[in-house]
C-alpha cells in the first residue's frame, strides 16, 4: 500500500492525489484546504509547545499555591488562545467563501437587448 501512495505523490510532484484532484476541480478550495491545514498544523504545534513550558514550571513549583497559579494562568491562556485560532479560522472560511463566490460568476454579461426574437 506504501507503493501506490508513493506513486500517487510523485506522479502529482509529490503533493497527495486528494489535493491535486481539488487543485484541478476548484482551485479555491484547494487553497482554503491548505491554509486550512496549515494554520491547524501552526497552532497544534504552538499549544504543544506552551503545554511542555506550562508542565516545566509546574514540576519547579515549591507549593499549592503556585501550582495553582500555573494551572490558572495556563488555563486562561488556552482560552484566549482558542479563542484566538478560532476567529482565524472563520477568516480563513470566509474568505474561502468569498474567492468561491467570485470564482463561479459568470465571465459572460448578457443584456436584454441581445436576445434573439
Amino acid at each position: 500500500m506504501a507503493k501506490s501512495t508513493k506513486k500517487s505523490e510523485t506522479a502529482t510532484g509529490g503533493m497527495p492525489a486528494m489535493t491535486a484532484a481539488m487543485m484541478v476541480g476548484n482551485p479555491a478550495l484547494a487553497k482554503a484546504w491548505t491554509e486550512v491545514m496549515t494554520e491547524s498544523a501552526r497552532f497544534v504545534s504552538q499549544r504543544l509547545q506552551q503545554d511542555f513550558e506550562t508542565q516545566k514550571v509546574m514540576m519547579s513549583c515549591k507549593t499549592p499555591a503556585e501550582v495553582m497559579q500555573v494551572q490558572s494562568d495556563f488555563f486562561r491562556k488556552a482560552m484566549s488562545d482558542y479563542t484566538d485560532e478560532a476567529q482565524r479560522m472563520y477568516q480563513i472560511m470566509t474568505g474561502a467563501g468569498e474567492d468561491g463566490s467570485k470564482q463561479s460568476e459568470s465571465s459572460t454579461k448578457r443584456g436584454y437587448d441581445d436576445v434573439p426574437v
